[in-house]
């Protein structure tokens, strides 16, 4: 399999793997509007040149758009390999070439995030644990930090305190969510429409800083939705899915 390096010379032409469509698509609009402003502060997205879902996405960890103290280490954003691209040893290539651009940058090691269990949009336990990356740090709603680190001496990553308890204090059904998903540019004014039509009390609240995503009441920060408080899911929803959840 070959890779290549999206970088701001190369975006508008190269598709970004997690939405396939032309430029014109919001999903894809507004994804690629949140690169673009990411580069510069050392986002490398690595993907496979075949069409589908082949990826690895990371930045330093400083300029995360999570809650998570882990000064030095390399944060990955996303790594998704799924379809036909499944099962070919592609997932370790790309953490592999994520590992050896990390060490080569000088950072302590690298940091994900995961759960006890597979979840959707978040990185598989078992593949983490198999390539010897251990838990950090665990949020009150099972959302895992989880790390490897380059010298067994490096200080452990862990989340902030803000994120280590997820709550808020309003009512009804409130998502939190960044442009870092390009679902979200879809989706979300889906559900806004679906809650308006259905009498649901809901609102949105788009993060659109490095420093709003640092200081989040969640781990999750890219699509983190709450009910009456408690924190309920990060999985994307449409219209459909959000009607279920609410009716039960």
């Amino acid at each position: 399999m070959e890779y290549i390096r999206v970088t701001k010379d190369n975006l508008e032409k190269e598709h970004i793997c997690c939405a396939i469509t032309n430029n014109k698509d919001v999903q894809v609009s507004s994804k690629k509007a949140w690169l673009a402003d990411r580069f510069d502060e050392g986002l490398v997205f690595l993907k496979s040149v075949e069409r589908g879902k082949c990826f690895v996405e990371y930045i330093p960890a400083e300029n995360a758009w999570v809650p998570i103290e882990a000064e030095g280490y390399m944060y990955i954003d996303c790594l998704w390999v799924s379809g036909a691209l499944k099962g070919h040893g592609y997932s370790s290539d790309l953490l592999n070439a994520c590992i050896e651009d990390s060490k080569e940058k000088g950072k302590k090691g690298l940091c994900i995030l995961s759960a006890d269990k597979k979840k959707p949009f978040l990185s598989d336990p078992k593949f983490l644990a198999y390539k010897g990356f251990i838990v950090a740090d665990e949020a009150d709603n099972g959302i895992r930090l989880m790390y490897l680190p380059f010298d067994e001496n490096a200080d452990t990553p862990k989340f902030k305190e803000c994120a280590k308890h997820p709550h808020i204090d309003e009512m009804g059904y409130v998502l939190y969510y960044t442009s870092q998903c390009p679902f979200n540019g879809k989706y979300v004014p889906v559900l806004e429409k679906t809650a308006e039509e259905n009498g649901i009390p809901f609102r949105a609240i788009h993060i659109e800083s490095r420093e709003e995503a640092q200081s989040a009441p969640t781990p999750i920060t890219n699509y983190a939705l709450f009910h009456d408080g408690e924190y309920i899911t990060n999985e994307q929803m449409n219209d459909k899915k959000f009607l279920k959840l609410v009716n039960g």
